[in-house]
């Protein structure tokens, strides 16, 4: 478990006008830490079923194209950026965005090019066909919120060469109204993209969800993690895989410490890395905010439709 290395050419391209300076990459925070993707590479149709306290997630994925992945979780994060980012310049977003593959497959540091065109849209039809359930957000024990993380996307191609020329996508309500509250995204590192597994890009989800601003770090059982993380592999082999991810150091910001509490239970500790001690290996300097130099696009790159309602 590692980072890839980023694709040839690789830059933050500016979306909305040209040489813009430091966009920041957010994340909705209530999809962070709750099982609510497959992180497995292969197709998993087995439902994730997750109740702990009163909060519950149930996730179902599409018997053809099989349950949306941590991966395909990339464009869901992009689309929030895009969101975020409208609204930090004044902006009126909608639900529905228009784009351009080659834009979005950059931004989220993916190659380009016909496979990865075919791959993206994959990944747009698990989005689309993945049902989810929950009561997160649904003001009441009682109540539930049913969507797909996608209501739709459509692809316009070039008659004569074949060629996409745009494409769109529609987010659901609750998804929507999760970037666009007070609170309801959170920055992370451009270097997630890079992670190349499952239980790993889920860990440095939730650790930025907990430990972000914790001075002393956060602490989970093994078997905590285990249950948010809606894993379909056993106990053992789930826990053998936050060891390599331990073992690796491979995560951007978060250093994770394994060790047993005094019950006997594996615990697994993330710390910001600016906060361990500079004699620490692991040690790595806060980041200056205004970290990334966008290589503008121009403003085509991306516009929203009309606003609804």
């Amino acid at each position: 478990m590692t980072k890839r290395l980023p694709p040839r050419g690789d830059h933050q391209p500016d979306l909305f006008a040209a040489n813009f300076a430091d966009i920041p990459i957010r994340d909705q925070r209530d999809t962070m830490e709750r099982p609510f993707f497959s992180l497995a590479k292969k197709p998993r149709y087995k439902p994730i079923e997750y109740h702990v306290g009163d909060v519950w997630v149930e996730v179902s994925g599409n018997s053809k194209f099989g349950m949306a992945t941590i991966w395909d979780a990339d464009i869901l994060i992009w689309a929030s950026t895009q969101v975020t980012e409208a609204l930090d310049r004044g902006r009126t977003p909608s639900r529905t965005i228009h784009f351009h593959p080659h834009n979005l497959l950059k931004s989220i540091r993916r190659p380009t090019g016909g496979d990865h065109y075919r791959r993206l849209r994959a990944a747009l039809e698990r989005l689309t066909h993945t049902a989810v359930r929950t009561n997160i957000r649904a003001e009441g024990k009682k109540k539930a919120a049913s969507f797909h993380w996608l209501e739709s996307w459509t692809e316009v191609v070039d008659e004569d060469s074949g060629e996409t020329t745009g494409m769109t996508m529609t987010l659901p309500d609750w998804l929507f109204d999760g970037i666009v509250m007070k609170g309801g995204v959170l920055t992370i590192h451009e270097d997630y993209f890079l992670l190349t597994g499952g239980i790993e890009r889920w860990l440095y989800r939730v650790a930025r969800k907990h430990a972000g601003q914790q001075e002393h770090g956060w602490l989970f059982t093994m078997r905590q993690l285990y249950e948010k993380s809606g894993s379909a592999s056993r106990f053992s082999d789930f826990a053998i895989d936050v060891r390599k991810v331990g073992a690796a150091d491979s995560l951007p910001e978060y250093a994770m410490t394994l060790h047993k509490n005094d019950e006997g239970e594996e615990v697994v500790h993330f710390m910001r890395r600016e906060l361990l001690a500079m004699d620490d290996p692991r040690f790595e300097s806060a980041r200056h905010p205004r970290r990334r130099i966008a290589r503008g696009i121009g403003s085509k790159g991306l516009k929203f439709l009309e606003a609804e309602g």
